[in-house]
């Protein structure tokens, strides 16, 4: 699993948010055996999506990538989600999928 962690320039408004951000989410919590790292990609992204949690989302569909997830899967699950969470909410969320779809396609990754 790629490493994970807050904005380090946050660090100097908000250190321990950071600390806890790195030791007890990233280090805790998404390392917890009970789900892979690709299962909990697709729930963070989920959520955020439903939740409409734009400036958290990309970053995570780019780890949901790196985790395993195809953008078709994830596609497939902003879908879904269409119905239960909202049709803006959707739509926003397959737009920054789309976006980081293209940039990895045209880098190679």
């Amino acid at each position: 699993m790629p490493k994970m962690s807050a904005p380090q320039e946050l660090a100097g408004i908000a250190p321990k948010l950071v600390e806890v951000s790195d030791e007890v989410l990233f280090g805790d919590i998404w390392q917890r055996p009970g789900l892979s790292p690709r299962d909990r990609s697709l729930v963070t992204v989920s959520v955020l999506a439903a939740l409409y949690r734009g400036e958290q989302l990309g970053y995570h569909l780019g780890l949901a990538l790196d985790n395993g997830l195809s953008v078709e899967e994830l596609s497939e699950a902003i879908t879904h989600l269409a119905f239960y969470a909202g049709w803006p909410n959707a739509m926003s969320a397959v737009t920054q999928l789309k976006k980081i779809a293209e940039v990895r396609e045209s880098s190679g990754s």
